[in-house]
């Protein structure tokens, strides 16, 4: 075989994914809170990036209002002075009035914010920057480690037990090799632990759910032999096999029943309500609001879209005056990247704006009557109505939410499988099937509570082709116990 070097030239096709247009793509798919921490980015690193001024219309004070204070411009606007209206006032309250005039003339009188509220209003205006934050598990427990005026080598050991709690105030670590990590032995920190789990709140620092029951219940002093015996069966009362249980507790029905009412007043999770931080708000990319004339109006949130300019003045400014040929590089960079920042934003928009008016045409029937006529719809069905490719669709339903007069939606829930008919006719959407199963399962009686057969008949009848097992599928993602659990719980209840 013979080696040689020889030149070809090929030519063909090729998709080259340059810098701008893969910034062009994250921002498609970017939430509003991500899009806005991406721009304030951008401000701080181009200089050509600006912020629109928002106080624009806003009149310019000359030299001499700024001087003047806000008493002596209501002073100017009357046609007499205050030695008048105040002719028979005594002589304290006149030096308590120009006391205030005083304070006001300083500058004090912004603390009022509109100028008649007072200093108890600006009070109350701060009220909230003034408050603690909410306390965490781990700063309450430690508070009380503190308070409890233990050794030097036990505060050690349980401030290191409570930094390993979980958010729902377990700890799942292994005490053993806890206690090499520590160079102690294990029956110091099983103590600590002890001592730890009577702290407030009841059930911290459970090793399992078990413990965590067993020490509420000894705190509260129902932790009787039958309880434990309850406790060793969870499981079966999870299941709802009551009669299993009242074999295994050795108790009645009522004693059971009154046993399981105790169960049930516990918090499996005592460490979950410590340290929430507020829930954050779903703020909605687009709005949907019902036109005079029945059709729908689909706006984008302005607030969510954050405004840049481009600055050609201070370019033009910058280039005029003799520049490196490294500055003038830089400078075109960044004109160039702030353009296409721009001309991105506004692409951004106005495919968001597109594609969920396209989707608030596909769900008419939704909008107008309610979850269970939302229309089976996927991604090719949009893409092919606004001439798009998939894959931007689906940027586009990505972490954005729709409101509208039937609540706040993700875009994506719009779009579900389908369910055949019966007779061949429309399909039906998944969600609007679970819907279903979810109505029937509540108007159900005790007498008659429905198996997964029997469900998929009710379905079938009402011209909905469905198995069995989606039927199971769907049941257990909305969280529905099974027939014969059902019919235990309400034969248990009546």
């Amino acid at each position: 075989m013979v080696l040689r070097a020889k030149l070809e030239l090929r030519q063909g096709q090729s998709l080259v994914m340059t810098p701008q247009l893969q910034q062009a793509i994250k921002l498609l798919q970017m939430s509003n809170v991500e899009l806005s921490q991406f721009v304030e980015g951008e401000l701080e690193r181009n200089p050509l990036l600006d912020r629109p001024e928002q106080d624009e219309d806003l009149p310019q004070l000359n030299g001499e209002a700024e001087r003047a204070s806000p008493v002596q411009d209501r002073l100017d606007r009357l046609d007499t002075d205050l030695d008048n209206v105040y002719a028979d006032e005594a002589p304290a309250d006149r030096q308590a009035r120009e006391t205030v005039a005083g304070i006001a003339d300083s500058g004090w009188s912004s603390l009022a914010g509109g100028g008649g509220g007072g200093f108890a209003d600006s009070l109350d205006g701060d009220l909230h920057g003034t408050l603690r934050q909410p306390v965490s598990l781990h700063e309450h427990l430690e508070q009380q480690l503190s308070e409890a005026a233990l050794p030097p080598a036990e505060r050690l050991i349980g401030s290191h037990l409570i930094g390993m709690l979980d958010e729902a105030g377990y700890l799942r670590a292994d005490l053993a090799e806890l206690a090499q990590q520590l160079g102690t032995e294990p029956e110091a920190i099983e103590a600590c632990l002890r001592k730890i789990q009577g702290f407030d709140p009841p059930g911290i620092a459970a090793r399992d759910l078990k413990e965590c029951l067993a020490i509420q219940l000894e705190a509260q002093g129902d932790l009787t032999l039958e309880m434990e015996a309850l406790l060793d069966n969870l499981p079966l009362l999870a299941q709802r096999d009551f009669g299993k249980l009242r074999r295994a507790c050795e108790v009645d029905a009522d004693e059971l029943r009154e046993m399981v009412a105790k169960i049930r007043r516990l918090n499996p999770k005592p460490g979950a309500g410590f340290g929430e931080g507020p829930v954050p708000l779903v703020v909605p990319d687009v709005f949907v609001r019902a036109a005079p004339d029945g059709s729908w109006r689909v706006e984008l949130n302005s607030e969510t879209l954050p405004r840049v300019l481009v600055n050609n003045h201070y370019y033009a400014e910058v280039s005029r005056h003799g520049t490196r040929d490294q500055d003038r590089e830089y400078l075109s960079e960044c004109l160039a990247n702030a353009n296409w920042l721009v001309k991105s934003l506004e692409q951004r928009a106005r495919t968001i704006l597109k594609v969920a008016r396209e989707i608030v045409r596909q769900q008419d029937p939704f909008l107008v009557q309610g979850v269970q006529f939302l229309r089976p719809l996927n991604l090719r069905k949009v893409a092919d109505a606004i001439e798009m490719h998939e894959s931007t669709v689906s940027r586009v339903t990505a972490n954005k939410y729709m409101a509208t007069p039937r609540g706040t939606f993700e875009m994506k829930y719009f779009f579900t499988t389908a369910i055949a008919s019966v007779e061949g006719g429309e399909s039906y959407s998944a969600e609007a099937v679970r819907h279903r199963i979810r109505e029937l399962v509540e108007n159900e009686t005790p007498a008659n509570v429905l198996s997964d057969d029997r469900i998929v008949e009710l379905l079938r009848d009402s011209g909905i082709d469905i198995a069995r097992r989606t039927v199971a599928k769907y049941r257990e993602a909305l969280g529905i116990l099974s027939s014969v659990q059902r019919r235990r719980e309400k034969l248990e209840s009546r």
